[in-house]
């Protein structure tokens, strides 16, 4: 799993500058980065269960709801399973599409649990389900409410959190990292064996993404003994807010957009490490 940011910028340029990021991608191209969908380039597999990963996001969080749901579209376009899983209460939010099949194979579903530990039980049984007919792997995406993963010491006992592998999305705001340290750290308490990645977004430079990892990777290492893995980052670009209110997929609906080029460089990263937990 990669660990910090230098470990994944080739993904977007060949050397770190201040670069804006519609044309880092134009650098990486030409510099020979291999854009092929991962699923050309590993073996098929039948995995007994697809790996589940945690993603953190509020229940007004239009925004980083609508990032989530397009990294599952976009590892579907690399040829992985996707689905996202959350919690019933959505179904009448604004977070997500209509419940069901979507685009490019991809699937919403909603169900009816109140706690994380009832979450994790429909999500493991989602990933054994499909894991059948993934022939090259794939993600079982959750919404988790952040409150279901405070660590619930009523009446003595103490729950630990089930998820082992969660995504934070964060911009690069100095509030939002704090937020997202405190998610961290909330995280680590509840389950010291957890693996936590963070993708910086809504930026317009390499080097401001570079900052508020580096910021956010610090503090948690000094203060919560925690690594953070680093999965790149996504793009300020209008076509994220014009695809989100017209309902569509930023992919499908702006293909040449920064965005969409960085949304599938940010999946790439999480469905190569997924599939590193199921090969072999």
């Amino acid at each position: 799993m990669p660990r910090d940011l230098a470990d994944v910028l080739h993904y977007f340029m060949p050397d770190i500058d201040d670069t804006p990021e519609s044309s880092v991608r134009k650098d990486a191209l030409r510099a020979g980065v291999d854009i092929r969908p991962v699923a050309d380039e590993a073996r098929e597999s039948n995995p007994a269960s697809l790996p589940i990963l945690g993603l953190p996001i509020g229940d007004r969080d239009v925004v980083r709801a609508a990032l989530a749901w397009n990294l599952a579209i976009e590892t579907a376009r690399l040829g992985g399973s996707a689905l996202m899983l959350a919690p019933a209460s959505d179904e009448a939010s604004p977070l997500w599409p209509e419940p069901g099949m979507g685009p490019l194979g991809t699937e919403l579903v909603l169900c009816p649990a109140t706690d994380l530990e009832s979450l994790f039980a429909a999500a493991s049984d989602l990933a054994r389900s499909r894991a059948e007919g993934a022939r090259h792997g794939g993600i079982v995406f959750v919404r988790i409410p952040p409150a279901w993963l405070a660590n619930d010491s009523t009446n003595g006992s103490r729950k630990t959190n089930p998820i082992r592998w969660l995504l934070l999305l964060t911009s690069a705001n100095r509030r939002d990292l704090h937020e997202a340290y405190d998610l961290a750290k909330t995280i680590r308490a509840a389950n010291t064996g957890a693996e936590v990645g963070v993708t910086i977004h809504g930026v317009r430079t390499v080097s401001e993404a570079r900052a508020a990892f580096e910021y956010l990777s610090r503090i948690s290492q000094e203060q919560l003994g925690l690594e953070i893995a680093s999965y790149g980052l996504l793009v300020d670009d209008l076509h994220v807010y014009r695809a989100i209110a017209a309902q569509r997929p930023i992919g499908l609906a702006h293909p040449q957009a920064p965005a969409t080029r960085a949304l599938m460089d940010v999946a790439r990263l999480l469905y190569e490490d997924a599939r590193s937990q199921t090969d072999g």
